[in-house]
């Protein structure tokens, strides 16, 4: 089999049995294709009867790390598949207090976990207006435009990236530019 038909690790598949896919490991004979609502199959390299939705050109050297990353970013923009993201141990249990400044009103008391996770539902959902924009029928220029707001929408919300355990799960707006 000659390299310009070898699939990289990412490349996008269309299986007819087992729907769509994401290649994660080349093999020596098959592909590992991780399948949206069938988990991880091996199908083999001269397998001809899928369609081939992005091909990725295969590297030399991947890690197992990148591999994981990219098939978590994959299934994130084109899946309604949500992954966990982790509290900080400090705010667990926690509570959000709400005291307004006019005297005589009650302040508001709401659970660290319950805020926090509207804000990851919040945070999902902009990445999925995001590939929207992107996969939409607007022009390049609309698309830009339309892409810088939702940039500054997730530098506004950098405010809360304290309460994410990790950091790769936080908020990061425009890096250097300004506003």
């Amino acid at each position: 089999m000659s390299l310009d038909k070898i699939l990289g690790v990412g490349s996008r598949v269309k299986h007819p049995a087992f729907g769509d896919g994401v290649v994660i490991t080349i093999d020596v004979a098959a592909y590992q294709v991780c399948f949206m609502q069938f988990g991880i199959k091996l199908v083999g390299k001269d397998y001809h009867q899928w369609e081939i939705i992005d091909r990725i050109e295969p590297s030399e050297a991947i890690s197992f790390s990148d591999a994981e990353k990219s098939l978590a970013r994959i299934l994130r923009a084109w899946s309604d598949i949500t992954e966990v993201v982790p509290l900080g141990d400090k705010w667990k249990d926690g509570l959000l207090i709400l005291k307004p400044g006019e005297s005589g009103l009650k302040e508001k008391e709401i659970p660290i976990d319950a805020f926090f996770h509207k804000i990851v539902m919040l945070r999902d959902r902009l990445r999925v207006m995001e590939q929207r924009i992107n996969s939409s029928k607007l022009s390049e220029e609309e698309k830009i435009n339309l892409q810088q707001y939702v940039t500054r929408i997730y530098g506004s919300l950098t405010t809360f990236n304290v309460l994410f355990k990790h950091k790769e799960h936080q908020f990061v707006g425009e890096k250097g530019g300004s506003d």
